[in-house]
């Protein structure tokens, strides 16, 4: 089935964040936090996306108050972050919101995304994720992590949806 016909059936976006919302860098400070850098574009869709009724979680094996502080500001509440068990993080959610995996559209870069991208109807990840994961996936987004691949995924299953351009989509992050 293609991808595009899959969209029609997502209500939960969720998405890895090393390497999905960032490019997967970290600048290291003198203190030793660990400094994440985000594209606006993706964090103007994730709060549309909020908006417009869709789940939106992020999912992440990394750990930043500051990456915990950025989604809940954009709507985002379902945030696990020093995640070891994803495919835990993803059951607690399907429960939660009682999603059938047809209804989940996830977007991972690495090997740590690779178990629950087997659970979802909708395995998606950015142009450099790594060969395992691209192989997996059913969409591949032309754009790098960091630089606008969420928005890429969020963008076409609203668009598909009907609810990309509307009232609500000239708000303000």
């Amino acid at each position: 089935m293609n991808y595009k016909t899959k969209l029609k059936d997502i209500k939960a976006l969720i998405f890895d964040c090393d390497g999905v919302l960032t490019d997967g860098s970290v600048t290291l400070m003198p203190n030793g936090e660990q400094v994440r850098r985000m594209h606006t574009r993706d964090g103007y869709a994730l709060q549309l996306a909020v908006k417009e009724g869709f789940i939106v979680a992020i999912i992440s094996g990394g750990s930043s108050a500051a990456v915990k502080t950025r989604m809940n500001r954009l709507g985002v509440h379902d945030v696990y972050l020093g995640c070891h068990n994803k495919v835990e993080a993803l059951n607690e959610l399907m429960h939660m919101y009682d999603l059938a995996p047809e209804n989940i559209l996830y977007m991972g870069d690495d090997l740590p995304d690779y178990q629950i991208m087997q659970m979802v109807g909708l395995p998606t990840c950015p142009d450099n994720a790594a060969a395992e994961i691209k192989n997996l996936s059913d969409y591949i987004s032309p754009k790098k992590g960091g630089e606008g691949c969420a928005r890429d995924v969020i963008e076409q299953t609203l668009k598909i949806q009907g609810k990309w351009i509307n009232d609500s989509s000239t708000r303000s992050i």
